[in-house]
């Protein structure tokens, strides 16, 4: 490898290194101790020490070329190798290519600049594509030799990034360098002849985790196959702990959703996941979640400034952070400030010409928003404004988002005039006569009290609105947090949900989709639209909006249409209860957007067969149980009881066990707060039973408990009349227990667990969704190896071994062959049994590796022939079983069977074995 030309002193220099060859300008020499018997004594161990602890170009290869000047005791460092052949290759070049040009230069110092610049120009040639995208390209060509020449991984294996640190075995740290590779955490040492390697496979890790302990202040550990590792000793942990995270996730994503990897261009390609590239993706994947925005849009700048907070007279500080087609920001001072600003709503973009530095947005509505103390504001101005250009051209005009009961309002209209209107808009009141059907007169007093509490609630919203604005920019601040604590009034609950959740900008960003969507999905037939059918009505068969065609109707088209877009998701119980409440409030093109909010963003990874979002989500509520209520996990003996008890509560947002105007409430909260909310309230719905949870002596008696504490739960200001509310028909015996108001019990979430943030939750989930899926994964194996093992003699611990070797063979098949399409036979809804398959190639590359008829001559014909048989079904791939089947045959199998099975493999076709069979003509290597 050619390197940077620097200078090394050697006059005085330690005997390090043991001259091979030279002549006049070149020198070739090799590290002491490498290859020597003994390995060069004393000398070499320190030498080896050196090598692994130090980081420079001089110590990492054991070969290397100087460059020297006649008459100067300067050299310079040229060129390095791994091994012999590599050095002498780059030997030969200087021979052929240079030495007779440097005999036409008069002067040492035309000699010494002639080859500094060649020098150069070959590494620059060089590393133009591969090496672009590194902060320090010539260090990490450094790093990438020293990891091929330890590891001995395909040249196609990836390397991301390296790091110095110790890697603790028992209570001795070894300091070496720690390598995250695409596929591979590994790490290297060596100190005083004591080597350590250490290789562990992204897919294979369980847990990932920073720690600390008295010996460890701080360390990230690693868990792997039932062993666990400790490194420590990072300048930057969190960093490091953030892209491992990234890695040992993508592998999993690697098995769990290939069509994420087949739609991503980073991803697809392994050779271009780098470092920055990895950091910048988990910077824009934490700012789309925060500021709800659609999966694509991309994090491009960040800006430090104040936002003018009109309302309040005063600034706040926090961060301007700008995507494809947003412009949002968050304050950082304690305010709880944000405002999301679309690029289609912009009309203008100004700068200030006093020392302010500002920038003014414009959007319609006569709003403005005023950034100022913004670094290089000017060229921010010029770039919004090419932004602002694309995106009008990418979006269509929508109108602020209004009650579905309501007028439309034109966004030109001025805030306040937008304010009146909603204020008259909300102010209608509901017909009593018609009520008196539902009502008993004795209870007419209770409904003007309720109605007169939901006026209010509709008072303060409208005041906010006339404060903060309304629609997508409008500023969020804790006040608007509180009010959503209170309950939303049932006139704005469908345009505050589209605008929490950030539904509207997804529909906004795709006119007329739904309606293209349902026409296509309309008539369609498949197991989604029958589950759907089934489940139809039994969407809140209480509710008088789903006893009649029209509503059964509208959830049957959003239902189908979701299922159409999503396949991969089709149709999982409880979205149909979800749908049905998001009907109640929204119009049906919203609710769909709504539901793609929930299903693709908020709540990712719950809606599928085996609901992984969701187990990794009870994970994280038992991690946050154990932190807050400590006394609930010493009492419980097994804490997979809230894990079961509390699925429906995150699957259905507490609506399955909740009456339906209590449960709306929590909506409201989710669709603010996000996931943080559900968790929340689980933690306060146990601390409000902690004492009759404490008493109860299993878990039946804990899931009554629970059960009546649900169905006392109540919402004294909801308007909906009796007939509509779930919990009205308790009987007497549940009636007489305490009653618990909704809103006091969110409340009191809020006060008590209020402290947990997003930023942690996020890395729970991180955490625990290697657990989750390692889990998931190891029982597959475990019902795998109970199947197989009944027709093999090969043992449990054989076949153990023999199922990890033929899954990573699928794996890492596409990293180290890019010809291949990622995981293409892995299909997680198959049987347990069939999810793994490989094809020809595959099989060839294992029996090569495991077969003990792979020394014979004709191997690759034998493996032919042997795939073949083994393909019963002529799809041209095989199972594990299938699989299992021949090497038991190969290593335990009888004389006789063996026999049989040779004599089988050479039944025609052919008679060489070489011709493809009928409809065998695409497999590999065949001809």
């Amino acid at each position: 490898m050619w390197l940077k030309p620097e200078e090394v002193l050697l006059k005085n220099a330690l005997k390090l290194w043991l001259m091979e060859r030279s002549n006049d300008y070149f020198v070739l020499q090799r590290r002491r101790g490498y290859r020597e018997e003994g390995g060069g004594g004393l000398t070499g161990l320190l030498v080896g020490t050196l090598d692994s602890v130090l980081d420079s170009t001089a110590k990492v290869a054991p070969f290397r070329i100087l460059h020297q000047t006649p008459d100067s005791q300067v050299y310079l460092s040229i060129a390095c190798g791994a091994n012999r052949e590599e050095i002498t290759k780059h030997w030969e070049w200087l021979e052929q290519n240079i030495m007779k040009t440097l005999s036409v230069f008069d002067s040492n110092e035309d000699i010494t600049n002639f080859v500094q610049g060649k020098i150069r120009g070959l590494i620059a040639e060089e590393g133009k594509q591969s090496f672009a995208k590194e902060d320090d390209p010539e260090k990490f060509r450094e790093a990438l030799l020293k990891f091929e020449k330890c590891f001995g991984l395909p040249e196609q294996e990836k390397l991301v990034t390296y790091y110095s640190c110790s890697y603790w075995k028992g209570r001795v740290p070894c300091q070496g360098w720690l390598y995250l590779s695409t596929n591979f955490l590994s790490f290297y040492s060596f100190l005083l002849g004591s080597e350590i390697k250490l290789i562990i496979s992204w897919d294979a890790v369980s847990k990932l985790e920073k720690t600390s302990n008295v010996i460890l202040t701080e360390s990230i550990h690693v868990c792997s196959q039932g062993e666990n590792h400790y490194f420590s000793m990072f300048l930057h942990i969190n960093k490091t702990y953030l892209l491992m995270e990234q890695l040992a996730n993508y592998a999993i994503k690697r098995i769990f959703d290939k069509e994420t990897f087949d739609n991503d261009p980073i991803l697809d390609d392994p050779l271009q996941i780098t470092k920055r590239g990895l950091e910048n993706r988990a910077h824009s994947e934490q700012f789309n979640a925060f500021f709800r925005l659609p999966k694509e849009e991309t994090l491009k700048e960040v800006h430090e400034c104040f936002l003018w907070v009109p309302f309040s007279h005063f600034n706040t500080h926090g961060k301007m952070c700008i995507s494809e087609n947003y412009i949002c920001f968050a304050s950082q001072d304690g305010n709880l400030c944000s405002v999301i600003i679309p690029l289609r709503e912009v009309l203008a973009i100004d700068k200030t010409n006093d020392s302010s530095k500002s920038v003014i947005i414009s959007i319609k509505g006569k709003t403005a928003f005023r950034f100022s103390e913004v670094k290089e504001f000017e060229q921010l101005v010029a770039k919004l404004w090419l932004k602002c250009g694309a995106a009008s051209t990418q979006y269509h005009d929508i109108s602020t988002e209004v009650p579905v009961s309501s007028e439309s309002v034109d966004p030109s209209d001025d805030i306040e005039v937008q304010s009146l209107i909603c204020q008259r808009e909300c102010s209608k009141t509901v017909n009593t006569e018609a009520l008196m059907t539902v009502f008993h007169p004795q209870n007419l007093e209770t409904l003007n009290s309720k109605m007169l509490k939901e006026k209010m609630k509709e008072q303060s919203w409208n005041i906010l609105f006339t404060e903060c604005g309304r629609g997508v920019s409008m500023f969020r601040t804790k006040k608007t947090q509180d009010l959503v604590v209170r309950g939303i009034p049932e006139t704005l609950r469908g345009e505050l949900w589209m605008l929490f959740s950030g539904a509207v900008n997804d529909m906004a960003a795709n006119p007329g989709y739904y309606a293209e969507v349902v026409e296509q999905s309309l008539g369609t037939c498949n197991l989604a639209t029958e589950e759907i059918e089934r489940d139809l009505r039994r969407s809140l068969p209480e509710h008088p909006a789903f006893q009649s065609d029209t509503g059964i109707s509208a959830l049957r088209r959003v239902l189908t249409a979701y299922a159409f877009r999503n396949p991969k998701i089709g149709y999982c119980q409880a979205m149909n209860i979800l749908t049905s409440v998001l009907l109640l409030y929204a119009k049906e093109e919203e609710a769909f957007w709504l539901l793609v909010a929930v299903c693709e963003r908020m709540l990712p990874d719950y809606f599928n067969r085996r609901i992984i979002g969701a187990l990794v989500d009870q994970a994280v509520f038992e991690e946050l149980i154990r932190d807050h209520l400590p006394q609930l996990t010493e009492h419980m003996t097994d804490m997979t009881f809230f894990s079961s008890v509390s699925l429906s509560w995150f699957l259905t947002l507490f609506i399955s066990v909740l009456p339906i105007e209590s449960a709306v409430n929590v909506v409201d909260c989710f669709f603010y707060d996000g996931i943080k909310a559900i968790l929340q309230l689980g933690l306060a719905i146990l601390d409000y039973n902690l004492d009759k949870l404490l008493a109860c002596k299993d878990d039946a008696e804990a899931v009554t408990a629970l059960n009546r504490f649900f169905d006392n739960v109540t919402n004294k200001d909801s308007p909906l009349p009796s007939s509509v509310q779930q919990g009205s028909n308790v009987s007497d015996e549940k009636s007489s227990h305490i009653r618990v108001d909704i809103t006091d019990l969110i409340r009191e979430s809020n006060e008590k667990y209020g402290s947990i943030r997003y930023e942690d939750i996020y890395s729970m989930r991180c955490r625990n969704r290697l657990y989750v899926i390692q889990t998931l994964e190891e029982t597959t194996k475990q019902n795998v190896l109970r199947v197989v093992s009944q027709d093999v003699k090969l043992s449990l611990h054989e076949l153990d071994e023999l199922y990890v070797i033929f899954k990573r063979e699928l794996f890492f098949s596409y990293y180290w062959c890019l010809s291949s399409p990622v995981l293409k036979h892995h299909d997680p809804s198959l049987p347990y049994l069939e999810q793994y398959q490989i094809d020809c190639q595959q099989f060839r590359v294992l029996y090569h590796l495991l077969s003990p008829w792979a020394h014979s001559a004709n191997r690759d014909s034998l493996a032919l022939w042997t795939f073949r048989l083994l393909d019963e079904n002529s799809d041209c791939l095989i199972n594990f079983k299938e699989f299992s089947s021949a090497i038991d045959i190969m290593y335990n199998g009888s004389f006789t069977e063996k026999l049989k099975v040779l004599f089988k493999l050479h039944i025609p076709p052919g008679d060489t074995g070489l011709s493809p069979g009928p409809g065998r003509s695409h497999m590999p290597w065949s001809n």
